[in-house]
């Protein structure tokens, strides 16, 4: 618990030096111990404005095979599934719902290039020969660092958010996979290791979250649902 405990307040630490640089409450969520059954909290909205609806997207749906590292026309609007990834200066925008799965959004101010990644599990025993995989954390964020690099950037350049990582086992069900958890652990160290800068964080609880990111501005709006995250089948 100690090793869990020392996450937490890191990104507790993340988040209130966010919102301090902007001098402002922002979408920046301190997480709550990780072993705690208390919810999250977002900062904004405030509490006394009803939460927007959450944008209809799929509930349940199989991560991706083959082509996962998605392309996109000039100024369309895309959908994420699991295992999926995007960047580039392209889409209009990238947006994906969440369950115990973790998104790690990217945005280069200047240049207006955009990435964002869905990972269903942090990281995997990968052979040499196999090719990467974006249902794992480490492995989406390397593609997407190979891609970011080919456009002439480098990772210390983005601006980077950080949701998902819902509990979606069901109560009284004993069991403690901790498949959230570990995806979260997984997008701070990513993120840390990276040198991306840290804008935003909303992960935990045990609800959908719905990511949007805008290229054209860098905003990213992230939308709590009602009810049990879903569940997605990493295999």
């Amino acid at each position: 618990m100690a090793e869990a405990r020392s996450l937490t307040q890191r990104m507790a630490d993340a988040a209130a030096a966010v919102a301090a640089s902007r001098g402002r409450a922002g979408p920046v969520t301190a997480p709550m111990p990780l072993s705690s059954p208390m919810p999250l909290t977002p900062m904004t909205p405030p509490a006394s404005r009803a939460r927007p609806a959450v944008a209809t997207l799929p509930q349940a749906v199989q991560p991706a095979h083959g082509n996962w590292q998605v392309s996109a026309a000039p100024g369309a609007d895309v959908v994420l599934m699991p295992g999926q990834m995007h960047i580039g200066p392209h889409a209009g925008s990238l947006r994906t719902l969440l369950g115990s799965c973790v998104a790690i959004t990217l945005w280069h101010p200047e240049r207006r290039i955009g990435g964002m990644c869905h990972y269903l599990l942090p990281s995997r025993t990968r052979r040499a020969s196999e090719p990467l995989d974006g249902r794992y954390g480490d492995e989406a964020v390397t593609a997407m660092v190979q891609v970011l690099r080919r456009l002439g950037t480098e990772p210390q350049e983005y601006h980077a958010h950080l949701y998902g990582g819902a509990d979606t086992m069901p109560e009284g069900s004993g069991l403690k996979f901790a498949i959230g958890e570990r995806n979260i652990e997984q997008g701070w160290s990513l993120v840390d290791q990276h040198g991306f800068q840290l804008q935003g964080i909303d992960v935990g609880d045990d609800v959908p979250r719905v990511v949007t990111l805008t290229l054209a501005s860098g905003q990213v709006d992230m939308r709590r649902g009602q009810g049990k995250a879903p569940i997605f089948n990493a295999r």
